[in-house]
């Protein structure tokens, strides 16, 4: 289960920042609810890669732990008749942005997270050796929410300052042929004017 970090008058006006060993330092919109589903990063592969999705479990219902309780293998798939689809399914990404603005780190931004799967990007194969991945608690046809997109560009900032991040791309960007996450109801041009981020770094469109 997700628990919240500890807070204090210390922390509630203090940005989001990762320590040395890639987690998020303590702060009220954080919880840190690690995953087993990781492993080290190849060689010396080097962070470069922002990748972005979406989850909701089951599909279109928000709030509750059942994404979080996927990524730590511990979901009850008889709890709904959906979950049969993903039972066999040992995945996670490094951090969960729910509706609300909250944000869940399941795994270190030094170690490699399963998100992306069978995928490619500027020629290289595997992203998941070289990326981040964030999930957004929603659709691809229903719009995210303020509050995440609020907390998307903090984290991304805070990504910044630890990891040599130079692009981001949608999974659908990586895995076109498997993949149609965050898909249309994503705002690629908000991204953009709230992130400062390049054109050339965008997703082709």
């Amino acid at each position: 289960m997700a628990r919240p970090a500890p807070t204090s008058k210390h922390t509630k006006n203090r940005s989001l920042s990762l320590d040395a060993a890639g987690w998020l330092h303590p702060h009220p919109t954080v919880q840190h609810a690690p995953s087993p589903n990781h492993d080290n990063r190849p060689g010396r592969a080097v962070v470069s890669l922002l990748v972005l999705h979406d989850i909701s479990l089951p599909p279109g219902e928000f709030g509750g732990d059942h994404v979080v309780q996927f990524f730590q293998n511990t979901l009850d798939f008889n709890s709904h008749p959906w979950f049969d689809n993903i039972r066999t399914l040992r995945v996670s990404a490094h951090f969960f942005i729910r509706r609300t603005g909250a944000i869940v780190q399941c795994v270190a931004t030094t170690q490699r997270a399963w998100h992306a799967g069978v995928s490619r990007f500027r020629q290289r194969e595997r992203c998941n050796d070289f990326s981040v991945g964030i999930e957004l608690e929603g659709t691809d046809t229903l719009p995210y929410t303020s509050a995440q997109y609020r907390a998307l560009r903090h984290l991304v900032h805070a990504l910044r300052r630890r990891h040599p991040i130079r692009a981001v791309q949608g999974h659908e960007h990586i895995a076109p042929t498997r993949k149609t996450d965050p898909g249309p109801a994503f705002d690629w041009p908000r991204f953009q004017r709230e992130n400062g981020w390049k054109p050339w770094q965008m997703p082709a469109t």
